[in-house]
């Protein structure tokens, strides 16, 4: 499931911002409103503790006095000027021995107690004391502070998206001047860098990465130019070989087998070509990320062996023995794995010492890999050298020496071969012995 395409990181920002600063005010608003609910709750219930003590003393005194209508003086005395407070007396038959009635009680925005006192002196029984607090003003109050928050709350976030908004666009700005130094490069100028120096600490990581990036493309580049050619000089060859035989030969009108030779000479060199377009198919496959068809094989040193067979030949007529050290099992490509020894068996032959041992070496490589070692006794290639030796078209000796039969494709396609398994190519040469192999995952 893929997500769904983020069309402005400012907007985005902005509008988050926003949401959040809403619900962090409101969250403010209601737990302001909610404290002054309970403050106001709690005043209410201390009010009604405090009357009823009151009202409580009033009755007791009532009660040492035996005066009843002295009683209901004290109670209206005591009431008057309480608007929001009302208190009923009355018996356990329900006559009521006194009652201070307040408008606006019934509205139902009241909060009422209700307790059991002693009758006063001359009457019998208990009476029942409801003591009723009006909250109309608490509850006004409230509704006032609800209104209040919610314009705060609202008027907040609206300011806070606004300034949110414009520092999003303040902190992108560095973005946008990174936009601008990316729209001037091309192809012809990936020499040069982005400039890092006046951006924030969170973008220098991706402009490392970025001029990193531009240096690889810069040097794919220029490698491809090479290639371009390389490619040309590599064809010029042949064709410029093809046209002037056949000019030649029609010109000449020469006789069949002067004929027949030209053609032979024309057929190498279409060979040749040949070779060459397939070798650079190989390579363009195994770019776009073809894998290697696997099977078990029991004996690497086996297959070493029938390729050594199938170079012994050329081997032999460079005075040259080889020798192959060890062995290892595993799953790899067959006719690959024969490719790459046969180009690393040509490529040491060419440049291995006549009378030396050539020598393959086959070990067990951690973890799960196995490594395959062609070394010659030769010249010494100089460091500089080595990183490239697998770079298409790349010669070490820039006389082209063997250029009839090697096109500087080989070791290419052994890099590419350890690829396809999961490996890597690797050479060294030092002291006139230079070992160029490749290490396959198993």
């Amino acid at each position: 499931m893929r997500d769904r395409p983020i069309r402005s990181l400012g907007r985005r920002l902005s509008w988050w911002l926003a949401i959040q600063s809403f619900v962090g005010l409101g969250a403010v608003c209601v737990v302001v409103y909610t404290a002054t609910a309970m403050i106001l709750s709690n005043r209410q219930a201390d009010i009604l503790l405090q009357k009823q003590a009151v009202v409580r003393h009033l009755l007791d005194e009532a009660g040492r006095d035996g005066d009843v209508g002295s009683l209901r003086h004290k109670l209206d005395d005591f009431f008057l000027g309480h608007d929001d407070l009302e208190l009923v007396l009355r018996a356990a038959d329900g006559a009521t021995l006194y009652a201070s009635h307040v408008q606006g009680l019934e509205s139902g925005q009241h909060r009422r107690a209700a307790f059991d006192v002693e009758a006063p002196a001359g009457l019998a029984g208990t009476y029942t004391a409801t003591l009723t607090l009006g909250t109309a003003s608490d509850v006004q109050v409230l509704r006032r502070l609800g209104f209040t928050l919610l314009a705060a709350a609202i008027v907040g976030a609206v300011v806070v998206s606004v300034g949110g908004f414009w520092l999003v666009r303040r902190g992108l700005d560095p973005v946008r001047h990174l936009v601008e130094q990316t729209r001037h490069l091309a192809a012809d100028t990936l020499a040069q860098r982005l400039d890092g120096s006046a951006q924030p600490e969170e973008l220098q990581p991706l402009i490392e990465q970025f001029n990193a990036l531009l240096g690889r493309l810069g040097q794919a580049y220029d490698q491809l130019e090479g290639f371009n050619a390389d490619v040309a000089h590599e064809l010029c060859t042949p064709l410029t070989t093809l046209i002037s035989g056949s000019e030649l030969a029609i010109r000449d009108s020469c006789g069949a087998e002067a004929l027949r030779e030209v053609l032979g000479s024309n057929l190498e060199e279409l060979h040749r070509m040949a070779a060459i377009v397939t070798d650079m198919l190989f390579l363009s496959q195994a770019e776009r990320g073809a894998s290697a068809r696997r099977e078990a094989l029991r004996s690497v040193a086996q297959v070493a062996s029938g390729v050594a067979e199938f170079h012994e030949a050329v081997l032999q007529e460079a005075g040259l023995r080889i020798e192959i050290l060890g062995d290892a099992a595993g799953a790899f490509d067959v006719a690959l794995l024969r490719r790459a020894l046969s180009n690393l068996l040509s490529n040491a032959a060419r440049h291995a010492r006549p009378g030396s041992v050539v020598q393959i070496d086959i070990a067990a490589a951690a973890p799960d890999g196995v490594s395959i070692a062609v070394t010659n006794r030769g010249e010494t290639i100089a460091a500089e050298h080595l990183p490239r030796l697998f770079d298409r078209f790349y010669r070490a000796d820039t006389a082209r020496e063997h250029a009839d039969r090697n096109h500087g494709l080989g070791l290419s396609i052994v890099a590419a071969i350890a690829r396809m398994h999961g490996g890597r190519p690797f050479a060294r040469s030092a002291a006139g012995v230079t070992t160029i192999g490749l290490q396959l995952r198993a």
